[in-house]
C-alpha cells in the first residue's frame, strides 16, 4: 500500500486518480501547522501541496517513509529543494497545469 498524505486543498475531482488507483491511500488533511505536519508524516510514502504548506527540511526528516513531494501547481518555492535533494526525496510539479485555461481566459477578455 501507498499511503499519499494531500495538505492542502485539491477538488475531489483532481484527486480522482489517486484515490482510484489500486494499492493507494489518499488522506487528506488541510490546515495543519508544521508541528502537526510533523506528528503524522511518518507514515506517508508520498506528499501532495499546493503553495499553502511550506515543506521543510524537519517535515522532510520527519518523513522517513517519504519518498515524494508533488506540487499540484506550477512553482516548488514552498518546498525546500536543497533538503529534498539531500534526504533522497523526489518533488515534481505540473508546471502547464493551466496553460490552456489562461490561453482561453485571455482570448476571452481580449474579445470582451
Amino acid at each position: 500500500m501507498f499511503n499519499v498524505l494531500v495538505s492542502d486543498p485539491i477538488s475531489d475531482f483532481g484527486l480522482q486518480q489517486l484515490t482510484s488507483a489500486v494499492d493507494v491511500e489518499v488522506t487528506k488533511k488541510t490546515g495543519l501547522s508544521e508541528e502537526e505536519l510533523i506528528s503524522i508524516i511518518g507514515s506517508y510514502d508520498a506528499l501532495l501541496v499546493r503553495s499553502q504548506t511550506k515543506v521543510t527540511r524537519r517535515i522532510m526528516e520527519a518523513g522517513v517513509q517519504l519518498k515524494v513531494i508533488g506540487r499540484a501547481g506550477v512553482g516548488v518555492d514552498n518546498i525546500d529543494l536543497d533538503a529534498a535533494t539531500s534526504l533522497g526525496i523526489v518533488v515534481v510539479n505540473a508546471p502547464d497545469g493551466n496553460t490552456v485555461t489562461t490561453c482561453e481566459h485571455t482570448f476571452a477578455m481580449m474579445m470582451a
